[in-house]
């Protein structure tokens, strides 16, 4: 979820510009300008109050992953049971993930 993005939606979709929504929270334009571009990351409380101003709440949901942490033993036993082809072709992914999260630009 990218937070700046959520808050320009609303806001949008409020027919609010970064002025209104910043009188209504009491906060800078500047300010709201900075969190929709992505500059300042705001924490929940603040994002919260932000779209609470808008008359929207947020809501969070936490959701298993799509596979259970294993331990180190388990990795090793579920790696020596796959065959030669297998072993190769999930270094060639790992390989091919690891070169497109290098070359992506810094989103910090």
């Amino acid at each position: 979820m990218n937070p700046g993005k959520v808050i320009r939606e609303v806001r949008e979709r409020h027919g609010l510009d970064q002025r209104a929504l910043a009188r209504r929270a009491r906060t800078s334009q500047g300010q709201i300008s900075k969190i929709e571009r992505g500059i300042v990351s705001p924490s929940i409380a603040t994002l919260e109050r932000l779209l609470g101003v808008m008359g929207e709440r947020l809501e969070l949901n936490v959701v298993a992953g799509p596979r259970p942490n294993q331990t180190t033993a388990e990795l090793r036993r579920d790696y020596q049971e796959l065959s030669v082809e297998d072993r190769v072709a999930q270094a060639a992914e790992i390989s091919s993930a690891l070169s497109t999260i290098a070359a992506a630009p810094d989103e910090r």
